[in-house]
């Protein structure tokens, strides 16, 4: 796929073209500031951006800002957010943005297992949606109703499924069936409430309320 990077440290956003190009994908653009990332997307249309959360000017949140513009100007761009720290609210603005399809939070640290990282661009390129696992597990300890209401191995199939897992994977996993999950997966859409709607939908409506508790 075509990728646009965006990332102020120069010897990581190189080491991130080098990545994605050993695995075959095109780097069309790799900036290092905000507006340079805006610049770039409107010029290339790529099909993906890898950003930082944290970019010049002020070091704030400015690659999350142009993600989200990025995200209302395009719908179908995939953009992967990485991200130093665990931050909740960043999380959860980025999965909202979109209707949560084609999005993806990882930790930086997360880079370092490379086969993991580029799994993770490819999910979110499919439309899929992933969230760090440190994200998910730093949330479980702070959860707040309504997510109390999930037995404990329903809270773990949500964690899965905010880790971008498919009911498949989330079953090779925890050594059950692709039924038992599928069960598990009712029980959670039923316990927080979620409308009918179709499974993928409700999968991202379950993980911003995961996110939110």
């Amino acid at each position: 796929m075509r990728v646009v990077i965006a990332e102020d440290a120069v010897l990581l956003r190189e080491g991130l073209v080098s990545l994605l190009e050993r695995f075959g994908h095109t780097v069309v653009a790799a900036v290092g500031d905000a507006p340079g990332l805006l610049a770039a997307v409107a010029a290339h249309r790529p099909e993906a951006v890898v950003t930082d959360v944290r970019m010049p000017p002020g070091f704030a949140d400015e690659g999350l800002r142009a993600a989200l513009e990025l995200r209302a100007r395009h719908p179908a761009l995939a953009v992967l957010v990485l991200s130093q720290y665990v931050e909740q609210t960043y999380a959860a603005e980025l999965l909202e943005s979109g209707d949560g399809v084609g999005i993806g939070y990882l930790l930086k640290d997360r880079i370092g297992d490379v086969r993991e990282f580029v799994d993770a661009l490819g999910r979110v390129a499919e439309g899929g949606t992933v969230v760090d696992p440190e994200v998910v597990r730093q949330l479980l300890r702070r959860r707040r109703d309504p997510l109390d209401r999930l037995t404990p191995r329903e809270q773990e199939v949500l964690g899965l499924i905010a880790e971008g897992r498919s009911n498949m994977a989330i079953a090779k996993e925890l050594f059950v069936s692709e039924a038992a999950v599928a069960k598990h997966i009712a029980n959670i859409f039923a316990k927080l409430d979620l409308p009918p709607a179709a499974d993928g939908h409700r999968r991202v409506l379950a993980v911003l309320a995961y996110l939110r508790g």
